[in-house]
């Protein structure tokens, strides 16, 4: 919370860093930025932003409306009926301020507790806008992990949530600060009140709004533009985006947004991970709702970049980050780190910040992924269900390949013009770990990776004739022409690679110096590949019938314990053929057999060094230590783990660690001892 020390308000659990102002150079940049982002096209018309109160006002009129019809329904008394209420709030980026051209508007109905989400919500208010010849593309999904009504009022896009109080009338000047208004509520709706709650407390906790709205937009445009701005697909969302910027703006109150941006990389390029970011102290709260805590909820533990919610109940609302996503943003942060230390040298401006990152280029080998539906609103439906099932592909491929074979989901759609249905199609880079010795002709077999996908998605409830789904392995040279601007494949440099803030120019293009992680096989590029052709004109549906591969380089010794051991007690399967879907550099090479998952591997069929130990994110074989003690033996001497230079004890509750290339690593959860930490660090290694 914020407190008062020396006279000054202080905002946040710690101490500012600064408390310094601007520079006239400062200042300067500051000028420079705001110009940018103007010309960039952020801020709505005028006229916009009168429809977008007209909406909301006729949005308000439609819910009282619908309220009062059901409580005639209910057979209620012409009182109750009269004094029968319900509410809009907003929140989001319309709440906080930084909403743009075209964004769509986060909106939450509050009701009485006579009107329910089954039946009245999804039903009968869903039908009423149905009605209406102002309301388009009504799309409801009810099984969301927050139930929401989906549509476009007037061309205004709005997601509605709706939360049921325990209130026969809610009053017009209904105050949802408090926490009494959590009492005797269900649990969606409580997670629909929170992003209410959290966008209030978010204004309430940062030293100068406007300076806090500027400093958004900015972040949020970089986010997009460098495809790091999707909460679905594993990144970050809006919400994500504002507590990170608000804690910022805490550790430097007085400074200007171009300073604020700069500050933005250069914290979270030294931030470590998994210690949470809060802008206050966790409550406990009085209702005895869940909170995050890593002491006493084993699956906080697995969370890889917390970032908590300031409102009771508090919780980690970026859960949905993986591996492989939080290996991108910590690369795409150190790109822009050196970008901004660019600008402040005069080597560069805003531009280069905010390149469009060239996703298409970075690596050898994507994964496309093509929805279609016999018509608009079905793709709109269907492609919702799969997107949201994306996320579970990378977390499948990151644990059947224990991390050897990394993902880079892109979080933009695209749409083939040339197909007769509509359609839709997303796209993963995959690229082999890098740092780690290639064993030629040893790959992981992730068909029943694929498999398992396909069953994941193949359970939507809604699905229809025509609902479909191709996956298929495509090079960088077939890149279909319908991602790129105006249908034209750009001219490709010889090298490019993710971000490195450790080669090339800061000011280069994109903010993204050539490195080695784009250089899988470049040689090879123009190499043709007989007998293979692309996986698109098979439906997932007849993966088990068509060989269908995606092979990656396996590695002994990557995860400090011998995998051929793994292998041994593995099943061959069928040798490659015609149609494989493959990667890296041995795509051209024929391999006599693969081998099946270790997952798939009956325990008793491993060694004893090879216990498999599930968890949200996937399954690790890391219970045994190099010395070969088991986790219960390590109850009162849990090894120590080195990272940065410092050293940490693993608790009981926590994974155990592994020996990598002799030092000690792990997937180590976040336990006691980080958590205090956060009481007296900041959560980041200081500037050296």
């Amino acid at each position: 919370m914020a407190s008062h020390q020396n006279g000054q308000h202080q905002y946040g659990v710690t101490e500012p860093l600064s408390t310094a102002g601007p520079t006239e150079a400062d200042l300067a940049r500051d000028r420079e930025l705001d110009k940018f982002l103007v010309e960039a096209g952020l801020y709505e018309s005028q006229e916009e932003s009168m429809l977008r109160e007209e909406v909301l006002g006729h949005l308000d009129q439609i819910v009282k409306l619908w309220v009062k019809k059901i409580s005639i329904s209910r057979g209620y008394s012409d009182q109750v009926v009269q004094e029968a209420n319900a509410k809009i709030f907003t929140f989001g980026s319309y709440r906080l301020g930084v909403h743009g051209p075209g964004t769509d508007i986060d909106t939450l109905c509050i009701g009485p507790r006579h009107a329910t989400r089954e039946e009245d919500f999804f039903i009968v208010l869903h039908n009423m806008l149905l009605e209406m010849p102002e309301v388009t593309e009504l799309h409801p999904v009810p099984d969301a992990h927050v139930p929401i009504l989906k549509f476009k009022f007037k061309g205004i896009s709005i997601d509605l949530l709706y939360a049921r109080l325990a209130l026969w009338v809610i009053p017009e000047d209904l105050d949802i600060s408090q926490e009494s208004i959590l009492c005797n509520v269900d649990e969606q709706s409580v997670r629909s009140l929170n992003g209410c709650r959290v966008t209030d407390q978010i204004l309430r906790l940062v030293p100068n709004i406007q300076t806090f709205r500027t400093t958004l937009r900015c972040m949020k445009l970089w986010a997009k533009r460098r495809g790091v701005y999707s909460n679905v697909t594993g990144f970050l969302g809006g919400v994500n985006w504002a507590l990170l910027v608000a804690r910022i703006c805490q550790l430097y109150p007085n400074a200007v947004p171009s300073m604020l941006v700069s500050r933005f990389f250069r914290v979270y390029t030294q931030w470590r991970w998994p210690n949470p970011v809060m802008l206050c102290e966790i409550e406990e709260g009085s209702l005895g709702l869940p909170v995050w805590d890593p002491r006493k909820n084993p699956r906080d533990r697995l969370h890889l970049m917390p970032i908590i919610t300031p409102a009771y109940p508090c919780m980690n609302s970026s859960y949905n980050v993986s591996t492989s996503t939080l290996r991108v943003m910590t690369e795409q942060f150190e790109s822009a780190n050196e970008v901004c230390k660019a600008v402040e040298m005069k080597q560069a401006d805003w531009s280069a910040l905010f390149e469009t990152y060239p996703f298409f280029e970075a690596y050898k080998n994507y994964l496309q992924i093509d929805i279609m539906a016999a018509d608009q609103d079905d793709l709109r439906a269907w492609k919702g269900w799969v997107e949201s099932r994306l996320r579970q592909l990378t977390l499948k491929i990151e644990r059947d390949t224990f991390g050897m074979l990394q993902c880079h989901p892109y979080p933009c759609e695209f749409v083939d013009p040339s197909k007769q249905v509509q359609n839709t199609a997303f796209f993963m880079g995959l690229q082999r770990r890098q740092g780690v010795p290639i064993r030629e002709g040893q790959q992981f077999d992730i068909r029943g990776t694929v498999d398992e996908f396909r069953h994941s998605v193949s359970s939507y409830c809604y699905r229809k004739p025509g609902m479909c789904i191709y996956v298929s392995h495509v090079r960088r040279k077939q890149i279909p022409v319908f991602v790129f601007p105006d249908g034209v494949r750009p001219p490709r440099p010889s090298r490019i690679g993710l971000p490195s803030s450790k080669s090339g120019s800061p000011g280069s293009k994109g903010g993204s110096p050539p490195s080695k992680q784009g250089q899988l096989g470049d040689e090879n590029d123009d190499v043709p590949r007989q007998g293979t052709k692309r996986g698109a004109e098979m439906p997932l549906e007849g993966v088990t019938e068509v060989p269908q591969k995606l092979r990656a380089q396996s590695l002994d010794s990557a995860i400090g314990l011998s995998v051929s051991r793994a292998r041994a007690a593995s099943i061959s399967s069928a040798a490659v053929g015609p149609g494989d879907l493959a990667t890296d550099e041995l795509d051209d090479i024929p391999l006599s057999n693969t081998h099946k998952r270790v997952s798939d591997v009956p325990l008793d069929k491993l060694s004893d060094s090879f216990k498999k130990q599930r968890s949200p994110t996937g399954s690790y074989i890391l219970t045994r230590t190099s010395s070969g003690r088991s986790e219960d033996e390590l109850e009162d001497s849990a090894p120590k783990r080195t990272v940065n230079g410092q050293s940490t004890m693993v608790s009981k509750s926590g994974l155990v660690s592994i020996s990598v290339n002799g030092s000690k690593t792990g997937h180590i959860s976040t336990n006691r001892s980080i958590l205090e930490e956060r009481s007296k660090g900041r959560g980041f290694m200081e500037s050296q």
